[in-house]
């Protein structure tokens, strides 16, 4: 009897001292997986619309884990901001924005060659590495069909200085929107007449004081019948188009340009390995088939073909847009843009 109660003793202390040591051993060896470990944040400035921004950020989250917190405004107030925060960045990266005014900035960015860099046409690189095209970005004149019949389309530039569009011209102030510098710059080298600056005059006297304070105001404003005409970007009135409102859209006879909109990473960023993850998901065959899809935008990858409706690039009259020479002398076309419009 007592040779069974030690046996069952020592088995107990046996079982109890085996617990003990498993414990131990698990609490000594247990460590966080890859898949288990926090993979962090990303602050994106950005002057994108939520239609735009919205999908590609839901969809790296979804991707990666990367909780990523939004910080949207226009282009202009987005680069004044990181020029502000230089010595203490408060932003990872700056997605959108026309790339003249990413250039004009570049002295803030961080260089990065996309692992997605060899897929990407020349024309939306650049030598320096500071940015990386997103989509490419023709500048149209869009017409509200209930306002303006057929045969009084404008077809040119030219024609937006006919007395009859007086005051019925949406266009937003180029310091706000990076894509109305595009194209205020487009519109002068389309004539070249005293730099252009003859036919900015004309076309701010047609304008007749009413100047927008956003982008997205000019294809809202016309489709919604407040203005007959607008100067914006062909995505956005391809998507009033596909969505069966009664607008449409031209080429201007003179030259659009296709410059394209970008992405940075802000030097001195916190999250410097995140924020090259979501630049490269940006430029993936997956996020570029994505804009073409779901947002009508050209992109520019090589191998992911334009959406359906769109013209083929080749058939688009465009003038000889020098994205370097446009960031070197924005801040002179911006003050003297500002000297017209204030009657100087």
């Amino acid at each position: 009897m007592r040779t069974t109660k030690k046996i069952i003793a020592l088995l107990l202390v046996v079982v109890i001292a085996g617990s003990v040591v498993g414990c131990g051993a698990g609490s000594a060896q247990k460590e966080p997986s890859e898949s288990e470990s926090d993979p962090g944040t990303l602050v994106v400035y950005t002057s994108h619309k939520e239609d735009v921004y919205g999908p590609i950020v839901k969809e790296f989250q979804e991707r990666t884990g990367i909780q990523v917190d939004i910080v949207a405004a226009g282009t202009g107030e987005m680069l004044s901001r990181i020029e502000t925060e230089a010595n203490n960045p408060q932003g990872d990266i700056m997605f959108g924005g026309g790339v003249e005014s990413l250039e004009a900035y570049k002295e803030y960015f961080e260089p990065y060659i996309s692992e997605e860099a060899v897929n990407i046409g020349n024309a939306f690189l650049t030598a320096d590495n500071k940015w990386t095209g997103f989509s490419a970005l023709p500048i149209v004149i869009m017409y509200n069909k209930k306002l303006v019949s057929e045969n009084e389309v404008p077809k040119s530039w030219e024609d937006l200085l006919d007395e009859k569009w007086k005051g019925q011209i949406a266009y937003t102030d180029p310091n706000l929107s990076g894509s109305c510098f595009t194209a205020l710059v487009t519109m002068m080298l389309a004539h070249p007449e005293n730099d252009g600056w003859d036919f900015v005059r004309k076309l701010v006297d047609n304008l007749d004081g009413k100047i927008l304070n956003s982008s997205s105001a000019i294809f809202k404003g016309v489709a919604d019948g407040e203005y007959a005409v607008g100067i914006t970007l062909e995505e956005s009135a391809q998507k009033y188009v596909i969505a069966g409102a009664e607008v449409g859209y031209v080429y201007p006879s003179e030259g659009t340009s296709i410059v394209p909109d970008g992405t940075a990473i802000i030097k001195g960023t916190k999250n410097l390995e995140n924020a090259k993850k979501f630049l490269d998901f940006t430029v993936s065959k997956d996020a570029q088939n994505m804009i073409v899809s779901e947002m009508s935008r050209r992109p520019v990858r090589v191998d992911v073909a334009p959406g359906q409706g769109l013209a083929a690039l080749d058939e688009i009259p465009v003038v000889d847009y020098d994205v370097a020479w446009a960031a070197a002398n924005k801040a002179q076309i911006l003050n003297t843009w500002k000297q017209i419009m204030t009657g100087k």
